[in-house]
C-alpha cells in the first residue's frame, strides 16, 4: 500500500462530518488552544477532545505541540483550501440552478396575477 504525504481529501472530509470537530476547527480560527479549551465547550473529557483533535491531526487540520504536560493545538488551514478548491468545481452547478431560479422569480414578478387582467 502507498502511504501519501498529504492528508486525503477523504480524511479532511471525513474529520468535518463530526460537528464537534467543526467547532473545534472554528475555535481554532481565533487563536491557538489547549485540549481544556477545546474540550470546555462541550463538557466532555480531555481523552475525548484529545481523539477528536487525533483525527483533525490525521487530516492535517491540526498540529500539536506539546509543552510540558499542555498540548497546544494550532489550526493548520492548507487542507482546507484544498477541500475548498475540489467544492468551488461544483459551484458551477449551483450558480445555474440559482440564475434559473431567478429567472423564473423575475419572470413571475413581471408577470399578471392570475385570474387578474393587468
Amino acid at each position: 500500500m502507498v502511504e501519501h504525504l498529504t492528508p486525503s481529501l477523504d480524511t479532511v472530509f471525513q474529520a468535518l462530518t463530526d460537528a464537534t470537530r467543526r467547532a473545534m476547527l472554528r475555535s481554532l480560527a481565533d487563536g491557538d488552544r489547549n485540549i481544556g479549551e477545546l474540550a470546555a465547550p462541550f463538557e466532555m473529557s480531555l481523552a475525548a477532545a484529545s481523539k477528536h483533535v487525533k483525527v483533525l491531526e490525521r487530516a492535517g487540520l491540526v498540529r500539536r505541540l506539546v509543552k510540558g504536560r499542555t498540548h497546544i493545538c494550532r489550526l493548520e488551514p492548507a487542507p482546507l483550501a484544498a477541500a475548498d478548491e475540489w467544492l468551488r468545481f461544483y459551484e458551477q452547478f449551483w450558480n445555474l440552478k440559482l440564475d434559473a431560479l431567478e429567472a423564473l422569480l423575475k419572470a413571475e414578478d413581471g408577470a399578471p396575477p392570475k385570474g387578474k387582467p393587468r
